[in-house]
């Protein structure tokens, strides 16, 4: 099977753009030749990849199925080019580490700053994806290390204790009113509430408290960053839950209140795994080293 990378890009690009015009332009390809790329591809693999609709194109169900495996491809691809580029600029090597947004904000960012100051021949790469992805990018080793929420736990591997954290209940004073004090999941249960998408560790938490209730969470606003929850929460849709750390970096307005919360369903602990096998060993170790160094 041929499989360049041109393909792959322009495979993702489509599905991303549902559209082959738009994803043609972004790649710098003729439209005529992009799509001749698809149809050797679903010839290739035996599966239609895309339908035609009238303004554009829409994924096939084997399209999705197989998406996730050229997803993998590229992800391999850009650890191929990444580490080639480290070695050739005769750096030590490449570590790729994948977390949560809240932890990069929190912990990491920090952390990071403080390892490449002291190992410069260290090319560090941060992955931004939710527990569940972070897990999923371990155990195809397109990571070298990821960061995610223990509760979401799924691989097979040994998880080091990282950082904890918390969430606090976001609102709008001028949409919402509560009680002062820590407010409990009954003060809140009947309200619409903005929550982060599937995989992500606000989720998990959200739907533990209302199944402790005996109810469905009914998913009101799901988005795909804290900044877009914040965008809905100051506008009255609805309130948002975050680490109070997240929302700081955000320099909110008076008019947003942070209140905290009682009970234990809102404390999070997060983890490390590593796995070698990309990476060079010594390095590796180094950098796990240096992100546990607080936890010795």
């Amino acid at each position: 099977m041929k499989f360049d990378t041109k393909t792959v890009r322009l495979v993702l690009a489509i599905a991303e753009e549902g559209s082959i015009s738009r994803a043609s332009d972004k790649l710098s390809l003729a439209v005529a030749a992009a799509s001749r790329r698809v149809s050797d591809l679903e010839q290739q693999l035996g599966a239609k990849l895309f339908n035609r609709v009238p303004h554009g194109v829409e994924i096939t169900e084997s399209g999705i199925k197989l998406l996730q495996y050229i997803r993998q491809i590229d992800n391999l691809i850009d650890r191929l080019e990444g580490d080639a580029k480290a070695l050739n600029n005769g750096l030590d090597g490449r570590i790729i580490i994948g977390s949560p947004k809240a932890v990069i904000i929190q912990f990491l960012a920090r952390e990071i700053s403080t390892i490449q100051r002291k190992f410069p021949a260290i090319s560090l790469k941060i992955v931004e994806e939710n527990s569940k992805i972070v897990q999923q990018l371990l155990r195809d080793k397109v990571i070298d290390i990821g960061i995610y929420e223990k509760r979401s736990g799924f691989l097979d591997l040994p998880k080091l204790p990282y950082h904890e954290d918390r969430l606090v209940l976001v609102y709008s004073r001028a949409y919402f009113k509560f009680p002062d004090g820590q407010l409990g999941i009954d003060d809140f249960l009947d309200l619409p509430v903005v929550s982060l998408g599937k995989g992500s560790a606000v989720l998990a938490a959200v739907q533990h408290a209302y199944r402790s209730r005996g109810r469905l969470f009914p998913n009101n606003f799901t988005v795909s960053g804290f900044d877009t929850m914040l965008a809905l929460v100051r506008n009255g849709l609805g309130v948002g839950l975050m680490p109070p750390e997240v929302l700081r970096s955000f320099h909110p307005e008076e008019s947003l209140v942070a209140a905290e919360l009682s009970g234990d369903w809102h404390q999070r602990s997060y983890v490390l795994s590593c796995v070698e096998g990309h990476a060079q060993q010594q390095t590796l170790h180094n950098v796990v080293a240096e992100l546990l160094r607080k936890m010795t």
